[in-house]
């Protein structure tokens, strides 16, 4: 077996976690496949690498040896491959969009827009859950844009470098079963709700610990909370197990409703950034337009949210307000 550098990647994230089972929920594989994996390493360079036991994995003098040359090796390459993306997208006419999404109520509405807009253009899409994740690929040229919420006035990470502007700012509301005693009224006070259990989609940036504060505020400490995917979400709150934060922009589903909550304690803001160095950044202007036609377009899907933006004007779509913004404020841009 000839070594590469998916295998040192195995090394070095066995060494970071200390563990051959944290090492392979890391990296999305099976503990015994990756446990063979370290076998076959370890025969090909002569030795093992790791004493294991009960306490976990520890380098070797060979492993400490690998690592070594490893964290020489691997970000050098990183650094290769993302310097050659960026050269390789240095033409003057998109020919691909790549956009990436964190649980965006937009995305649909985004692809249509530019599809029509650019009818040779590939378009492709990938999600995540994780905004930093989002951001890396769009430095490293594997997406041109991404789209995702951040909680009220935070900004994502500056260490990508990317520009970032806000599509819209939408209050959070909560998700009840159709049943549920508050589910009558307009609005539901966040104390109403000390004692619920609280399900939630996975996610990275500061929103839980928002949650936690608001809570705080309110009076009380929230209880159990779940984490599954949105399907996962929807069928918990359709059970009665728990109620659910979420997005003022979610289409209604049959047994479930969504009410405001009183005095807007939440905020979710919802962002398109893209790599300022890039052939990208000269169609920012035009995605981020689409972006907002799209917002605005799924606000006609939920006429409780439109009637909520009337009497709450300082939310919803982002449009600017000094005639020399073109679309917009931008929220950070790092070199």
């Amino acid at each position: 077996m000839n070594l590469e550098l998916r295998h040192l990647k195995v090394v070095v994230a066995i060494a970071e976690t200390g563990s051959v089972t944290k090492a392979a929920s890391m990296l999305g594989l099976a503990q015994p496949a990756l446990t063979a994996q370290l076998q076959r390493i370890e025969r090909t360079l002569g030795g093992p690498l790791f004493e294991r036991d009960r306490r976990g994995a520890r380098p070797t003098a060979l492993g400490e040896l690998v690592l070594a040359r490893a964290r020489v090796l691997l970000p050098a390459m990183k650094g290769l491959q993302d310097e050659a993306a960026r050269l390789a997208g240095t033409g003057t006419v998109m020919d691909r969009f790549r956009l990436g999404g964190v649980n965006s109520p937009i995305l649909g509405g985004l692809v249509h827009r530019l599809a029509a807009d650019h009818p040779h253009a590939q378009i492709s899409t990938y999600a995540s859950w994780y905004v930093d994740e989002l951001a890396q690929m769009v430095l490293g040229g594997r997406l041109d844009y991404a789209l995702s919420g951040v909680c009220g006035d935070a900004v994502p990470s500056a260490e990508f470098g990317l520009s970032w502007r806000a599509v819209a700012v939408d209050a959070v509301f909560v998700m009840l079963p159709e049943g549920h005693p508050l589910a009558a009224g307009e609005e539901v006070h966040l104390d109403a709700l000390a004692e619920e259990q609280w399900v939630a989609a996975p996610g990275d940036g500061c929103f839980a610990d928002c949650f936690a504060a608001a809570c705080a505020r309110a009076g009380f400490t929230p209880r159990k909370m779940y984490e599954t995917d949105i399907r996962g979400c929807i069928d918990l709150v359709e059970a009665g197990e728990a109620v659910a934060l979420c997005q003022a922009t979610f289409r209604p589903i049959s047994g479930l409703v969504t009410r405001p909550l009183a005095g807007a304690p939440l905020r979710w803001r919802l962002l398109l950034g893209w790599h300022p160095e890039t052939p990208a950044a000269r169609y920012a202007d035009r995605v981020f337009s689409h972006a907002t036609a799209a917002y605005t377009d799924s606000l006609a899907r939920n006429p409780q949210y439109l009637r909520w933006l009337r009497r709450n004007p300082t939310f919803g779509a982002q449009l600017p307000t000094d005639p020399g913004e073109r679309n917009g404020p931008f929220l950070s841009v790092s070199a």
